[in-house]
């Protein structure tokens, strides 16, 4: 698993801003399919689906 690659996809994800990443978070959750993160396997898919969800649990406090 190649983390530098998953970083980017974060940092991506992330610049899109949070409406973008809220999004892009239940897309995932619903299996839809997402541009931004082609190419990634389905346990790299669901660490940047954990990470995301991560990064916004900050936004809810």
């Amino acid at each position: 698993m190649d983390h530098q690659k998953l970083t980017e996809y974060l940092e991506i994800l992330c610049q899109s801003g949070c409406d973008v990443v809220n999004a892009t978070i239940i897309a995932m959750e619903n299996n839809q399919p997402i541009s931004a993160i082609e190419g990634l396997t389905l346990d790299e898919r669901n660490i940047v689906l954990q990470e995301l969800k991560s990064i916004m649990s900050v936004y809810k406090h």
